[in-house]
């Protein structure tokens, strides 16, 4: 049974639960790890319409036009489903390989 929703008391709160996941992009050579947060609304803010929204950590297309692959859903599974076509969408054109991952450390540390 899920009951947190029952710990919102105003509907203007908007409170939510969010589930994590983590998918690998292909682009040539290299894998890109991409975390993926869906956030799971109990007042969905269009009217009810989409209670999930799905949100990658990382931008693609970033030389053209930075881009954050998102996507909505009635259910958990078509939210993801949008965001991982939007990822794949566009080529990511930032820093991969071992660079990326001292430098995503390296401002973790900060």
């Amino acid at each position: 049974m899920n009951d947190w929703q029952y710990a919102q008391t105003d509907p203007r709160e908007q409170l939510a639960r969010l589930h994590y996941f983590s998918m690998k992009k292909l682009q040539d050579a290299e894998e890109i790890e991409m975390m993926i947060t869906v956030k799971e609304t109990f007042t969905p803010p269009l009217g009810g319409a989409m209670q999930f929204f799905a949100q990658a950590d990382k931008q693609t297309n970033q030389k053209i036009a930075p881009y954050t692959p998102s996507g909505w859903g009635k259910t958990l599974l078509e939210a993801l489903i949008a965001c991982v076509r939007e990822i794949n969408r566009f080529p990511y054109q930032g820093e991969t390989g071992n660079s990326a991952n001292t430098s995503s450390a390296s401002k973790a540390a900060l």
